[in-house]
């Protein structure tokens, strides 16, 4: 039986469909999904493209196209599909990033074409956990950053992407993106920190967020402050936050190379399900 295949750009029309798409795997999904829950299909307000790969009509698989290239539930056929139209289109996005194998499979085929990448981060555990750690004391001082404390959190949020990516988010276009990202996690009660004599000792938010999960992001201690166990009561806080308020899932990965934090985040409560891979530029 022949089948027939395309991969599109999604139309306004399909927003149930690509829902669809995205709600089989909530987890691994959650950063596309969240931005479809708040801006549609509309490429400007999503802040990229939404690209469908179709078998016989029927929606099977997404990727999203922004900032980073992000494979979603994307098989075998749809990878090659999403690579033959990231090819024409030429590289737009400072990453590849999403579920390892689709994620490995799309670089394999971009490679020739988009590389040398500048650092390839070929397995990132993803760890998940629906409940709060039975001897891990959340930290008490851990607090909502306020729409008036963004110059107390910048310094840390800039020291911990220069320290987790290996360039400044200040370069190239001074900030400016990065700032408005940090803004908006603040704004929406989503940045914590621990603060101490004025000064930012912990530091995690809640980035992507839906009704069936949210993802923790940019989990920081400063460098001086390390080895207190700030990092597993700071993260126990955020997780309640998370739990009580956000949604009944909570997941985030983690560089395999990271074992202080892997070990930090066992104890919070986190297992491992399944592996990122982060392809960066």
């Amino acid at each position: 039986m022949l089948t027939t295949t395309t991969t599109r750009l999604l139309e306004p029309a399909e927003l149930d469909a690509a829902r669809a798409v995205l709600d089989r795997e909530p987890v691994a999904n959650a950063f596309v999904a969240s931005r479809v829950a708040v801006a549609g299909l509309d490429p400007w307000r999503l802040g990229g493209e939404l690209w469908g790969w179709y078998a016989d009509g029927r929606l099977e698989s997404l990727c999203y196209a922004g900032a980073n290239l992000v494979p979603v539930c994307a098989t075998p056929e749809a990878v090659r599909g999403f690579a033959e139209r990231a090819r024409r289109a030429g590289r737009r996005c400072s990453s590849i990033v999403g579920p390892a194998e689709p994620t490995a499979g799309l670089w394999s085929l971009l490679e020739p074409a988009w590389g040398p990448a500048r650092e390839v981060r070929a397995r990132q555990p993803l760890m998940v956990t629906t409940s709060l750690p039975a001897d891990v004391e959340p930290d008490p001082l851990v607090r909502r950053i306020r729409k008036d404390e963004m110059d107390l959190i910048m310094p840390a949020c800039v020291a911990m992407f220069t320290e987790e990516v290996g360039i400044s988010p200040l370069a190239g276009d001074g900030g400016l993106l990065y700032q408005a990202r940090v803004a908006e996690l603040v704004g929406g009660g989503r940045s914590f920190a621990r603060v101490e004599d004025g000064e930012v000792v912990f530091k995690a938010e809640i980035g992507a967020a839906t009704k069936h999960a949210c993802q923790i992001q940019g989990v920081w201690v400063a460098p001086e402050h390390r080895g207190r166990g700030l990092s597993e009561t700071g993260l126990a806080a955020v997780l309640r936050y998370a739990l009580r308020e956000v949604a009944p899932v909570v997941s985030l990965y983690v560089n395999d190379f990271n074992t202080v934090a892997r070990a930090a985040y066992r104890r919070v409560g986190f297992r491992e399900v399944g592996a990122f891979m982060s392809v960066l530029f």
